[in-house]
């Protein structure tokens, strides 16, 4: 891929993406890596397929600071559905162990998010990219092997629900990078003994960076090509 002369990408800037729902992070990457013609392009922070909101992508020489900005707070919105598990604890796979949740209180939703605040234990979801033994361990619990990771300790420095219509319990967290909301909402489920999988989630700020000032892959393409007509006139 041979970059243009005078790209300011190659710079470097920090792009804010809304990322769309069933995109990998990857699909973002490669999308402006086409646009800008550089190779130099990686985000800071993977959102799931079936998550959408903010993804800083750096591009050029801002890739030095992709760790720095990962290290940032995160906040997400979004919802769990109580009553059913999944293997992926969301919905990339199919609901099962049906439980009864109806008499689940709005007053024991609310209290036991204080068991999920401050600093705790948590184990990542085996359909994760994390690497044990230099493989992905998605790869592993697709094929059936059993996968064992460790808890990591994390904190969550609010979790607050914000909306209830049953089976469905809306929510907001603030946490610290590498904390999984997939495996929150099956924590929480279990916590409850009716089993819940994450719903919906959006990511709606990472440190100082906001999902209001992010744009649609759209707006990033229009900028793009208004900048290579800047440099051609």
């Amino acid at each position: 891929m041979q970059s243009e002369p005078n790209n300011p990408f190659a710079e470097g800037k920090v792009l804010l993406i809304n990322k769309p729902l069933r995109w990998t992070s990857f699909d973002v990457v490669r999308k402006i890596r086409s646009a800008i013609k550089i190779k130099k392009v990686g985000h800071a922070g993977t959102l799931d397929p079936l998550a959408t909101g903010l993804l800083i992508v750096c591009t050029g020489k801002f890739t030095k600071k992709i760790n720095e900005y990962m290290a940032r707070e995160k906040e997400y919105t979004g919802s769990f559905t109580l009553g059913a598990t999944t293997p992926t604890y969301d919905l990339e796979s199919e609901p099962e162990n049906f439980k009864d949740y109806q008499h689940i209180t709005e007053n024991q939703l609310h209290e036991l998010t204080k068991q999920f605040t401050g600093h705790i234990q948590q184990v990542p979801p085996a359909h994760s990219a994390i690497k044990q033994d230099g493989k992905r361990v998605y790869e592993m619990a697709r094929k059936g092997i059993a996968v064992k990771l460790e808890p990591r300790t994390l904190f969550i420095k609010a979790f607050t629900i914000t909306g209830i219509e049953l089976p469905k319990v809306y929510f907001k967290v603030v946490c610290s990078t590498g904390t999984y909301i997939r495996s929150l909402a099956h924590d929480y489920g279990n916590a409850l003994g009716c089993g819940a999988h994450l719903s919906s989630l959006c990511r709606t700020r990472i440190g100082e960076f906001t999902l209001e000032d992010a744009m649609t892959l759209e707006m990033f393409q229009q900028m793009a090509e208004a900048l290579k007509h800047q440099n051609n006139t």
